[in-house]
């Protein structure tokens, strides 16, 4: 297997990389931010309040769909978007792995300066 699709623990990184990617951005934040609440929203309630067109606001939700961050669903002739926690509860999976990691080196070095 390559090292990209698997590495110790089972954690892709490929998978991390691109949420990251797309929670990299301010105004993507934001709309997560507006949708946490539980409450599905169509584009013009995610709009409200913010500079950006409808379009500008679809382009960023559609990036986050993309990462699997925010799911839609159809309402009648609207788009209703809803945020998706597991994309979350995998990166917070894998930083707790990372962080592991450091730890372990971290204690190492403690261990190999201490003797």
């Amino acid at each position: 297997m390559s090292r990209q699709s698997h590495n110790q623990g089972g954690l892709r990184p490929r998978a991390p990389a691109h949420v990251f990617a797309a929670l990299g951005d301010e105004t993507r934040l934001l709309l997560v931010r507006k949708l946490c609440g539980g409450k599905p929203r169509s584009i013009s309630q995610l709009t409200v309040g913010s500079r950006l067109t409808r379009q500008a606001i679809t382009k960023h939700l559609r990036v986050l769909e993309s990462a699997r961050i925010v799911r839609s669903v159809r309402a009648g002739r609207e788009s209703l978007f809803q945020f998706n926690p597991q994309p979350m509860e995998e990166l917070k999976h894998y930083l707790d792995f990372v962080s592991e990691q450091w730890d372990q080196a971290l204690a190492r070095l403690k261990s190999f300066v201490e003797t």
